[in-house]
């Protein structure tokens, strides 16, 4: 099976029968995931023999039908659709260079049914997206003195290409654990679950499989230290 068909899978397992009888005749999710994926494809850049870096924001252009029927469901269908982008960046060995977004916009010019994709590699450093700078008030994950703001749909952290934050540590799997975020960004429902790593995932000195975090939770993943906090003006 592939990536597409694992992701269509993936995506009306989710949402259900009604779900996909919404968009009958309209942009389908599906067509989404393929559309990123060939932007993907195209916009790959050569970074080493084995090793490519690609885009990791993208802006999803619809018409106004779409676009009132699709958004409502946009945070439900991007944490579909995410790991079937990340499914794909690691069968051709893409590299992102930051947690990895998608927003959706209204073109009036677009017919119902067709849609654009727009994406740049914005780095994962101080901050996700150029709108999303890390400021006082929201959470961030701080890892080796680099902050990722805690935003939806969450950041995949692991050893392989495919993950939000990158470990180059031997005691993380590829896939080792996903942070969860949802609810009001200023008060973000934030959990940690275990991907079926090796070594595990431990907060705040204990084993866990999944659990919440909040304000000063400290995160063990192999050899590598972590703290969920708010930063404070400076």
């Amino acid at each position: 099976m592939g990536v597409f068909d694992k992701a269509e899978k993936r995506i009306e397992s989710a949402v259900g029968k009604v779900f996909a009888r919404a968009f009958k005749g309209y942009v389908h999710p599906v067509e989404i995931v393929a559309g990123i994926q060939r932007e993907l494809d195209t916009e790959a850049k050569l970074l080493s023999r084995e090793r490519r870096l690609v885009p990791n924001s993208f802006t999803i252009g619809l018409s106004r039908n779409d676009y009132d029927r699709l958004t409502p469901y946009a945070k439900t269908l991007n944490s579909e659709i995410l790991p079937g982008i990340r499914d794909h960046a690691a069968d051709r060995q893409y590299v992102f260079n930051g947690p990895i977004s998608i927003d959706y916009v209204l073109d009036e010019a677009l017919p119902t049914g067709q849609f654009t994709v727009a994406s740049e590699a914005v780095a994962g450093t101080t901050q996700a997206r150029p709108d999303q700078p890390v400021r006082p008030g929201r959470m961030v994950l701080e890892v080796n003195g680099v902050r990722h703001p805690l935003v939806a749909p969450g950041i995949l952290i692991g050893r392989g290409s495919e993950a939000d934050v990158r470990l180059n540590d031997p005691g993380v799997s590829r896939r080792h654990a996903l942070i969860n975020v949802a609810g009001d960004p200023q008060h973000p429902l934030v959990t940690i679950e275990d991907l079926g790593s090796t070594n595990g995932v431990h907060v705040n000195g204990s084993r866990v499989t999944k659990t919440r975090l909040g304000e000063g939770s400290r995160i063990e993943i192999g050899n590598t230290r972590m703290l969920i906090h708010t930063p404070s003006e400076s």
